[in-house]
């Protein structure tokens, strides 16, 4: 049986060498940056030294472990985390499937295209950059926000240096900047769906309000579902380059996050070991999230990735 499979394999690559050429680098990108740096996983049991190297390190087993839960700062850590990405899936994830909803409604192509590339934009700003105008809209004295406070005679306020607004801050800059680019495979799943239903609601009456629920929400729920399960196995994983660039002093309470611990302790203070056991943690959380919305998925609306 193995001889019949790789005879039928020497057949395949004989006759569609070419394919097989272009698919090699992407196979290289990912055994080189994906899978070879597993092999560093190991760290996150041993008490790792420098000198000594991986191999040569002490095993330490599940100690880095029982340090990280035992940490003073261990609930915050978890509940800032989730707290910013339960926030963003619940804001962030139906806003792109409504706009997509009404795009595909608008009839008027150069009011659709240039709503459609004013949408996107924001998506190619760098994080940076973007981090660069909250810092400049949010400024307490000459902040756009303040200023529009300060003509109804409201108290100006400090934003960033608010704890209590920096999840609101984080997300809903969020959604301005990805929720044009999110709606890209949505209105490429609506222009999949039948005309002729759409024509049999309009001659039944159907308003367009009606026909989204019953005729386009239903026609794209694959499409819905398989996002909101890769979506929810990356709940544990919020950005690092934004949380960081936005963090300070006054609002590290509400804006601590996994990503920037394992910074601080890995590459601030040089605890590999450490850093890398509460990088592992985080994935093994987004492994179960992901094996258990998908089950979720496949037993209530009948779709899963596999």
């Amino acid at each position: 049986m193995k001889n019949s499979f790789f005879c039928r394999f020497r057949k395949d690559l004989k006759r569609n060498w070419i394919l097989y050429l272009m698919v090699l680098p992407v196979l290289l990108y990912f055994i080189l940056f994906h899978y070879w740096p597993m092999y560093g996983i190991q760290l996150a049991f041993k008490d790792y030294n420098v000198k000594k190297g991986i191999w040569g390190s002490a095993w330490v087993g599940l100690q880095h472990f029982q340090r990280f839960f035992s940490s003073y700062n261990f609930r915050n850590l978890v509940a800032n985390t989730l707290g910013i990405s339960l926030y963003s899936l619940l804001a962030g994830f139906p806003i792109p499937i409504f706009f997509a909803l009404m795009l595909n409604y608008l009839r008027n192509r150069f009011l659709k295209k240039a709503v459609q590339m004013v949408s996107y934009a924001p998506y190619f700003i760098s994080t940076v950059v973007i981090c660069g105008m909250i810092y400049i809209f949010t400024n307490r004295d000459t902040g756009i926000f303040n200023t529009f406070r300060a003509l109804f005679g409201l108290e100006t306020v400090d934003f960033l240096s608010k704890p209590e607004w920096f999840k609101s801050i984080y997300v809903w800059t969020g959604v301005w900047q990805d929720m044009g680019w999110n709606s890209i495979i949505y209105i490429s799943a609506l222009a999949g769906v039948d005309m002729e239903m759409h024509e049999a609601a309009i001659v039944d009456g159907a308003t367009k309000l009606q026909r989204m629920f019953h005729i386009d929400l239903p026609s794209i729920k694959p499409t819905v579902i398989m996002l909101l399960i890769l979506r929810l196995g990356s709940m544990m994983n919020v950005g690092f380059e934004k949380v960081f660039l936005l963090q300070n002093s006054l609002n590290k309470p509400s804006a601590s996050v996994i990503s920037t611990y394992v910074y601080e302790v890995g590459l601030v203070q040089s605890d590999y070991g450490y850093s890398t056991a509460v990088g592992l943690f985080n994935t093994l959380i987004n492994v179960a999230l992901l094996l258990g919305a998908n089950g979720l998925c496949r037993k209530i609306a009948d779709e899963s990735l596999f």
